[in-house]
C-alpha cells in the first residue's frame, strides 16, 4: 500500500518536474544562445518551440525504452486530441479565436497530413502478414524528414514576418553560471519527471486493470499538454488569438513528426491497432477546425458556441475511452 502511495505521489510530482524542467531548459539554453548573438528567430524555432514539446518527448523515449510503447503512442495521439478539443475549446470559450488564412490553408492541412502519415506508417505492415505493427526506425526517419520540411516552411514564414507559431525568445540574459545551472536542473527534472510519470502510469494500469493505451491517452496526455493549455488560455485572455491557435497546431505537428519520429529512431515502437480509432478521432477533430471555420457566423473564427461544442466532444471522447477500458 505504501509503495503504491509513493508511486502515485512521484507520478504527480513527475508532471510538475516535466513542466518546470522544460521551462528551466528553455530559459538556460535561450540565455546561452543570446549571449553568443544567436537571433531570436533561431532561438524561437529551435529551443523555445522544441522546449514546449519536451514533456511529450521525454515521456515517449522513456516509455518506448521501457517496452511501454502503448503509453508513448497514446501520449502523442491523446495530447493532440486534447490540444484541439480541450485546449482550443477552453481558449475559444474565453475569447473568440480568429485564425489567419496561412494557418487555415497551410498549417492545419499540414497537421492533417502528419496524422495520415503516422497512420499509414504504423499500419503499412498490415499488408504483409510476416511483419508486426511497429513504428520502425526507418519510419522515424521519414517522420523527421517531414518535420524538416515543416521547419523550412516556418523559416520562410519568419523571413516574411508572419511566423506567429514561433514564440518570442526570453528577453532576459542570465549569467553563464546561472544558465548552466538552469540547463542542468532542466535536464535532471525532465529525466526524473519522465521516469516517474511512466512508472506511475504503468503502476496505475496494472493496479486497476486498465490498458496502458487508456492511461497514455488520458492522464499522461493531459498532463504533458498542460504547458500548451496554460499558453493558449493566457493568450486568449490577452486576446492574442494568433498565438493561442498557432500554439496548438504547431504543437500537434511537433508531437506527430518530431516527438514520434525521434522516439522511433531511438527505439522502434509496437503499435496497437486499437489506436487506429483514436487516430480517426484526431483526424476528425483536425477536420472539425476547418468545418467550424466554414460554418461559423464570423469569417475565419472559432466562437464561444463552437468552443463549448469542442469541450463536449472531448468529454464524450473521454467517456468512450473509459468505456473501452
Amino acid at each position: 500500500m505504501l509503495q503504491h502511495m509513493i508511486t502515485y505521489v512521484l507520478f504527480a510530482i513527475g508532471f510538475v518536474l516535466l513542466i518546470k524542467g522544460a521551462d528551466w531548459l528553455v530559459a538556460g539554453s535561450a540565455s546561452v544562445a543570446k549571449k553568443y548573438n544567436v537571433s531570436d528567430l533561431v532561438i524561437g524555432l529551435t529551443i523555445v518551440s522544441m522546449g514546449t514539446s519536451m514533456p511529450e518527448l521525454i515521456v515517449n523515449v522513456i516509455a518506448s525504452m521501457s517496452g511501454s510503447s502503448e503509453i508513448a503512442i497514446g501520449n502523442v495521439v491523446g495530447s493532440n486530441i486534447a490540444n484541439i478539443l480541450l485546449i482550443l475549446g477552453v481558449a475559444a470559450f474565453i475569447y473568440p479565436l480568429t485564425i489567419k488564412e496561412s494557418t487555415i490553408f497551410s498549417e492545419i492541412p499540414y497537421s492533417i497530413i502528419a496524422v495520415l502519415l503516422v497512420a499509414f506508417l504504423a499500419n503499412a505492415p498490415i499488408f504483409n502478414p510476416t511483419y508486426s505493427l511497429i513504428i520502425s526506425q526507418l519510419d522515424g526517419i521519414v517522420l523527421m524528414l517531414f518535420f524538416g520540411l515543416f521547419m523550412l516552411y516556418i523559416i520562410k514564414l519568419a523571413k516574411e514576418g508572419r511566423a506567429d507559431m514561433v514564440e518570442d525568445a526570453p528577453d532576459e540574459v542570465l549569467p553563464m553560471g546561472k544558465s548552466i545551472l538552469f540547463i542542468s536542473l532542466g535536464i535532471v527534472a525532465l529525466f526524473l519527471g519522465g521516469k516517474w510519470v511512466v512508472d506511475g502510469a504503468i503502476a496505475i494500469a496494472e493496479q486497476f486493470g486498465l490498458s496502458q493505451n487508456l492511461i497514455g491517452l488520458t492522464i499522461v496526455a493531459i498532463g504533458t499538454s498542460l504547458p500548451e493549455l496554460v499558453t493558449s488560455a493566457v493568450a486568449a485572455m490577452k486576446k492574442n488569438t494568433d498565438i493561442a491557435v498557432a500554439n496548438v497546431i504547431g504543437s500537434n505537428i511537433f508531437n506527430l513528426l518530431w516527438v514520434l519520429g525521434l522516439s522511433a529512431m531511438i527505439s522502434p515502437m509496437k503499435y496497437d491497432p486499437v489506436i487506429n480509432t483514436d487516430i480517426l478521432v484526431l483526424l476528425a477533430a483536425s477536420c472539425l477546425i476547418i468545418f467550424s471555420l466554414m460554418t461559423g457566423k464570423a469569417k475565419n473564427q472559432i466562437g464561444k458556441p463552437t468552443g463549448i461544442f469542442f469541450l463536449v466532444c472531448y468529454v464524450a471522447y473521454t467517456a468512450f475511452l473509459i468505456y473501452r477500458g
